[in-house]
């Protein structure tokens, strides 16, 4: 009995001392367990970051390869049959114009299932949302150069003003989200983007510069031609009354 009530005496003050202490090692237990899991996955946030940043930058290329590059490339070639009389010569254009645009379509819709598989697509920025109507644009473009009537036929004028204004749309959003796609890549990394942006803006200034050429190249050709023509061509006072007589055809320069 004695031996009963010592041990009760003891268990009681004991069973305080256990109960306060298990608080603190649970406690102690918990904050290592947050520590244990916060160093694995500040680990694994850095692998996927590391795999995000690869993943960005070939979204990027493909990207820029499609609407960047390729596409206005594109339409400056497609530009060049206007001007060609050969029904050969303008064949061959068309089949590089469609084979072009063709693979600038297939790479911006690897770049599109690239950003849906690994990027947060929330569209709560511009480049996203751009990004979005492009793609749209892009695919309605192709379905309407498949679908194109054949020259002559009814509709054909209306059909190519509408196929003209979507390549340029194209182009202008392309280049657009370029810019911005990387601004959102500095945003991200922190790292310069300048000497890229520099590099594009010359890009596209030459191809503008060609576009507005193109425009003009068959004027100047003819202004050549007719000051050429009139360099050679006598005056009625310079000319002798037996070579009057003869019809002469303008010289090549």
């Amino acid at each position: 009995m004695q031996s009963t009530k010592k041990l009760v005496a003891f268990a009681i003050p004991a069973g305080f001392v256990v109960l306060n202490l298990l608080p603190l090692v649970g406690s102690s237990q918990e904050h290592a367990k947050h520590n244990n899991i916060h160093s694995s996955n500040t680990h694994k946030v850095h692998e996927v970051t590391s795999q995000l940043l690869f993943e960005i930058k070939v979204h990027g290329f493909l990207l820029w390869a499609s609407v960047g590059f390729l596409m206005p490339v594109g339409i400056l070639i497609m530009r060049i049959s206007n001007r060609e009389d050969s029904r050969i010569r303008k064949r061959i254009i068309f089949y590089i114009h469609a084979i072009i645009q063709s693979l600038s379509i297939l790479l911006a819709t690897a770049g599109a299932v690239l950003s849906i598989k690994y990027f947060d697509n929330s569209f709560n920025n511009y480049h996203q949302r751009i990004g979005l109507a492009l793609y749209g644009i892009i695919w309605s473009q192709a379905l309407i150069g498949i679908l194109r009537p054949h020259r002559g036929r009814k509709g054909r004028g209306i059909w190519v003003m509408f196929h003209w204004l979507l390549g340029i749309t194209v182009s202008l959003l392309g280049v657009v989200n370029v810019y911005t796609g990387l601004q959102a890549y500095h945003r991200k990394t922190s790292k310069s983007v300048r000497a890229w942006t520099i590099i594009f803006t010359a890009q596209i200034s030459l191809i503008i510069f060609f576009y507005l050429l193109q425009e003009k190249w068959h004027y100047i050709k003819m202004q050549g031609v007719n000051l050429c023509n009139e360099a050679v061509q006598p005056t009625d006072q310079e000319m002798s009354p037996s070579s009057k007589l003869k019809e002469t055809s303008p010289q090549p320069c």
